[in-house]
């Protein structure tokens, strides 16, 4: 992350923001770059001459319609983390004094993006629009009381922090994201071999190949029994 701080933005939705949004926004950060201004309606998070930067650290849903609207006159990019390596640090339960740290045994890869690009991957086809993923490590700070779910024992998220960031990917075109494809599978391939081929649950698996046909970066090759086989195009 950088050493020098934002320059001084209008202030306009930052009371809210989130410590991993905040470090994701300064460490890509670019002289001459201006933060929180309004456009068409819109605040958007980084604005670097014609280029509209949003940060994204939650699901995409909620950002779908602002994204439909901006692209239609400006070039945006959507800038999401992905955790390849997460610690979690556990709070007492008035949030004053930390009670541990350990390293989460679960890793992100890449291929988390398609979990929330379903909720428009046809805009990768977009010329205006333009994912980036960064890979990081971070802090998952959780706080007792928080919630009711049995497997957390009350444990709830309080907020992530940002460690490092470690690779960047860039998707502009559906090419890119065929790119993700193991280029040994073989073709046409089911969503089950997908699977294999990622090493990654099926779910994930159906998610890339929606995400995928939707924008043209595969199609249907046909049947084996009732499970439909793709191949790129």
């Amino acid at each position: 992350m950088p050493d020098t701080p934002l320059p001084v933005s209008n202030g306009v939705g930052l009371l809210n923001e989130k410590p991993l949004h905040a470090a994701l926004k300064a460490w890509y950060a670019q002289p001459d770059d201006r933060f929180e201004v309004e456009v068409d309606g819109s605040i958007i998070d980084i604005v670097r001459g014609a280029l509209l930067v949003e940060i994204q650290t939650r699901g995409f849903s909620s950002i779908k319609r602002k994204l439909e609207k901006l692209t239609a006159n400006h070039p945006v990019r959507l800038v999401y983390p992905i955790a390849t390596e997460r610690w979690i640090v556990r709070l007492s339960e008035y949030g004053a004094v930390p009670e541990g740290r350990r390293k989460s045994p679960k890793r992100g890869s890449v291929l988390e993006l398609f979990r929330e690009l379903v909720s428009f991957p046809q805009l990768i086809s977009h010329p205006n629009f333009s994912l980036e993923v960064l890979l990081i490590q971070e802090e998952e700070v959780r706080q007792q009381g928080l919630t009711r779910i049995w497997r957390r024992r009350g444990w709830g998220t309080v907020e992530r922090r940002l460690v490092q960031v470690v690779e960047r990917r860039l998707f502009s075109t559906p090419a890119d994201l065929a790119a993700l494809i193991p280029p040994s599978l073989a073709e046409p391939f089911t969503t089950n071999e997908l699977a294999d081929a990622i090493q990654q649950q099926r779910l994930l698996a159906q998610k890339m190949v929606y995400c995928l046909r939707g924008t043209g970066a595969i199609s249907e090759a046909g049947k084996t029994g009732r499970a439909t086989r793709y191949r790129r195009t």
